[in-house]
């Protein structure tokens, strides 16, 4: 049976995280936090496959997870999150969630703040902050899925583009996400959102 990793994702996100989150970004309110979690969740996983549809993509990616993600930030991850667990020096680049951005997402991380800070209503400082918090997450996840699952290369590959297909038709958030990772970043980002789909998005967000 084929892993939907983008809904794996979203069920690690508990309430107790996004109320620490949300406490971490100063106060902000609960329901913003968490729309934009789920739109960082999906834009962070169309990156991670649109990064690994090509095999030298897909093998960088399996290196970067063997060496720094295996997953154990998972087992106490309240405690990196809140800063009551010191890491240990082999995990610094599993908690370096502004290095990870920058290595998924390279010059358009300021879009995909503008955009997901534009669709949640968090302040773009918050909405970067939280991004860089949650890029650890994910990349623990993902890695702990490849250990877990025995993937190779190529496995790692099916796991992000099949699960990407999967959620597509039924989650507007990643396919936006996916055509805003395909644009040549030209233009008004609020332009681009505009012709994503803005009015199915406010529907998924419930506004």
């Amino acid at each position: 049976m084929s892993i939907d990793f983008n809904s794996l994702l979203q069920g690690q996100l508990s309430e107790d995280l996004i109320e620490q989150f949300s406490q971490q970004l100063g106060g902000v309110e609960k329901e913003k936090t968490a729309k934009a979690t789920t739109a960082i969740v999906s834009t962070l996983t169309a990156a991670l496959a649109r990064n690994a549809s090509k095999p030298e993509g897909a093998e960088a990616l399996a290196n970067a997870l063997d060496r720094d993600h295996d997953g154990s930030i998972l087992d106490n991850l309240m405690g990196f999150l809140g800063g009551q667990a010191q890491p240990e020096p082999a995990q610094s680049k599993a908690l370096d969630g502004m290095g990870i951005l920058k290595h998924l997402l390279g010059e358009k991380q300021s879009s995909a703040v503008s955009m997901i800070s534009q669709l949640s209503g968090l302040g773009g400082d918050q909405t970067n902050n939280l991004m860089g918090m949650l890029a650890p997450v994910i990349m623990g996840a993902l890695g702990r899925q490849k250990r877990q699952q025995g993937l190779d290369v190529s496995g790692l590959m099916s796991l992000l583009t099949g699960s990407v297909s999967q959620q597509k038709s039924q989650n507007p958030m990643l396919n936006m996400a996916m055509k805003f990772l395909d644009s040549d970043g030209d233009g008004s980002i609020i332009d681009d959102i505009g012709g994503m789909g803005m009015n199915i998005l406010k529907g998924f967000f419930g506004k």
